[in-house]
């Protein structure tokens, strides 16, 4: 950075999943619930940027946060599976060095996000699954919980309800209870992304995956460059969608590649990726980015997307329905541009 540069002022960017709009059918009470669950979570984050902490440590702690919080499907709150399990996936990803950890399957680890980090830190392999994954996280330390623990009556009825629905297909996040977002067409997946001081990007993304889910069903989340991506020279990416469509479409790195090889800036690339690419191949859903000037973007092709961003000395802002999508270019204004 030359002394003629504007310092890079640290932002952080969370989603809790995407999905389609009820706000006639939300309370009050219920959209501010979901709000205020984001905005803590924000102000954590943008507190740890604020003392200096690095990216990569920014977004673990914002997931391990949204895990913690049984509104979202992750960690504790997470949906079952078609045999009334809990399977649970998280990747991390430093864009300093594009070192990656990931862990797909587990049940048993209270925070999918902590083993993932210890997997990134520990070198060598890239993704964990299932007992190794499980076996991994003890030895690392990461505390273990009895498999019940995930599990609240909400996400039970949600289970019911999907299979005593014809065919028994899975749901996404699937809610018999209405809420700001129609649980049914909800894609239930948290994540967050970070540029920190020193100009470093990281991305976190974790999932509890589908209600009524095939048994060793692993989506987009745990998949580097599908759902969770970042490169410094680039941008940190964090998606929440129809996994098997985000890893065709390889989402999360596409927007980096399109930045990178096609010079198109961070609001056109993810644009292109949410928008143009992802809908041929079934993909709804959104994602959340922010490139390595700190410009934010947070799209998406649904009617609605839990949403929150905040930068070091400014309030957090959060977002749930499509109409406020203009408060996303005002964070950008604040940096000098416009995603």
């Amino acid at each position: 950075m030359t002394s003629t540069q504007t310092p890079l002022r640290p932002v952080v960017a969370i989603h809790g999943g995407a999905g389609t709009l009820t706000r006639a059918g939300a309370t009050a009470q219920q959209q501010a619930q979901y709000r205020e669950a984001l905005a803590s979570v924000l102000r954590a984050a943008r507190s740890l940027l604020e003392r200096g902490a690095d990216a990569l440590d920014v977004v673990t702690e914002a997931v391990r946060l949204l895990e913690e919080c049984p509104l979202f499907n992750a960690g504790r709150g997470s949906v079952y599976t078609a045999d009334g399990r809990h399977e649970l996936d998280a990747c991390v990803m430093r864009g300093a060095d594009r070192a990656v950890g990931a862990v797909a399957g587990v049940t048993c680890v209270r925070n999918p996000v902590l083993a993932a980090r210890a997997v990134l830190a520990a070198g060598g392999p890239v993704l964990l699954i299932g007992a190794g994954a499980e076996r991994f996280a003890r030895e690392q330390g990461c505390e273990i919980v009895a498999p019940d623990w995930f599990g609240t009556p909400h996400r039970l009825a949600q289970l019911t309800a999907a299979q005593a629905s014809a065919g028994a297909a899975p749901f996404l996040d699937h809610d018999v209870q209405q809420a700001p977002l129609d649980e049914r067409s909800k894609f239930g997946t948290v994540g967050a992304v970070a540029l920190d001081a020193r100009g470093h990007l990281a991305a976190a993304t974790s999932t509890g995956g589908m209600t009524n889910k095939r048994p060793g069903r692993v989506g987009d989340s745990p998949i580097v460059g599908a759902g969770c991506y970042a490169d410094d020279a680039t941008v940190a990416v964090s998606c929440t969608g129809v996994g098997e469509a985000f890893m065709r479409g390889l989402a999360a790195h596409d927007v980096s590649a399109l930045m990178a090889y096609a010079g198109l800036s961070l609001a056109e690339a993810t644009r292109r990726v949410v928008m143009d690419k992802l809908p041929p191949l079934g993909g709804r859903g959104g994602l959340i980015a922010i490139d390595a000037q700190g410009r934010v973007a947070l799209p998406f092709n649904t009617e609605g997307m839990y949403r929150g961003w905040a930068r070091v000395g400014e309030t957090p802002v959060c977002a749930i329905y499509a109409d406020e999508a203009d408060e996303a270019d005002a964070v950008n204004e604040s940096d000098g541009s416009r995603a």
